[in-house]
């Protein structure tokens, strides 16, 4: 068929990456009163994974169309996806933060960005820029900030190790998503979560990851909320639209720049948390979201202007 034009529109793109941002940046703080109420970790990310991929089942079944040779065509990226991007960098986050303080686990799970361009670098050659290298210091230093580490935490050989699987997990997310592919993004996210949450599960019955329910209703500001209705927002608000929404997102934006549009998840979970938790937020917290963001900008200010890529068909342009 005829090749179209693949979009690279900053707007699109942005809009795209912003939305998984808040989508993502929910999910803390919709598990936290799960887990209060002795939901395990691991069980909520099992249930957010695969309630995520079920409900985008239908629509990626729609965007095939018939095309099933795409999956057969794309397995090796689908299976890449589920195992790498979504088993086994939720199953290191876990891990990691068994041995140390969730701050620091995922201030080493968001330096991905940084690998992200150092990948780029060595891979195709694209040399950051001094705007994007400084755009990433001041995004990686907001972090620092923002997840409040000047306060005693503490850290583990075992912990680092975990943390920096994840690292390399997530920045693994942020290249295959970008990554131009025949098939439909819905596809992706759908069978990738079916596959990472089918592994998580096998890892919990296996006794790697403990894996029990607790409540059956949790509290928001001492609002009782059902459990059940709190998992399917989480798993189809937090983790189906949200990857959905990064995998668009990417595809526009390039692995590099969504990558750090993405640190505003951390933004968004203490604005949620202080919404719904009623979690204060400190000011040298709100200083860390505005270097975030001002990272962010310089990253953008120093891209480098992208050719269009052409995709497979006109069908690919409206499904991607």
């Amino acid at each position: 068929m005829k090749a179209v034009a693949h979009d690279t529109s900053f707007g699109p793109g942005l809009a795209y990456s912003v939305l998984a941002a808040l989508s993502f940046g929910l999910s803390g703080t919709l598990a936290t009163p799960l887990m209060a109420a002795g939901w395990s970790p691991a069980a909520v990310v099992v249930v957010r994974v695969l309630i995520g991929g079920v409900a985008l089942a239908l629509p990626a079944a729609f965007a095939l169309r018939g095309r099933w040779h795409l999956l057969r065509e794309e397995a090796a990226l689908v299976a890449s996806y589920g195992v790498v991007c979504i088993g086994f960098t939720q199953f290191a986050y876990f891990s990691a933060v068994t041995h140390m303080e969730v701050g620091i686990a995922l201030l080493i799970e968001y330096a991905a960005p940084v690998v992200v361009l150092g990948w780029l670098w060595l891979r195709d050659g694209q040399r950051p820029s001094r705007t994007t290298a400084l755009g990433a210091l001041i995004a990686v230093a907001g972090l620092v900030l923002v997840l409040d580490l000047f306060s005693g935490a503490s850290v583990s050989l075992p912990g680092l190790a975990w943390g920096f699987g994840a690292m390399l997990g997530c920045a693994v997310y942020f290249v295959l998503s970008a990554r131009p592919a025949a098939l439909p993004g819905v596809v992706l996210a759908s069978g990738g979560m079916l596959l990472g949450g089918a592994l998580l599960g096998l890892a919990g019955l296996a006794g790697l990851v403990p894996l029990h329910a607790g409540a059956g209703s949790v509290a928001f500001r001492g609002v009782a909320v059902a459990a059940w209705l709190v998992l399917l927002a989480i798993g189809v608000v937090t983790c189906g639209l949200a990857y959905l929404f990064g995998i668009l997102g990417s595809r526009r934006l390039g692995s590099r720049l969504a990558s750090f549009v993405a640190l505003l998840e951390v933004v968004v979970a203490l604005a949620m948390a202080r919404l719904l938790l009623g979690q204060a937020v400190g000011p040298v917290q709100l200083v860390g979201g505005l270097g975030i963001l001002a990272g962010v900008v310089l990253v953008r200010l120093g891209e480098p202007a992208r050719r269009p890529e052409p995709l497979a068909d006109v069908d690919q342009l409206v499904h991607v």
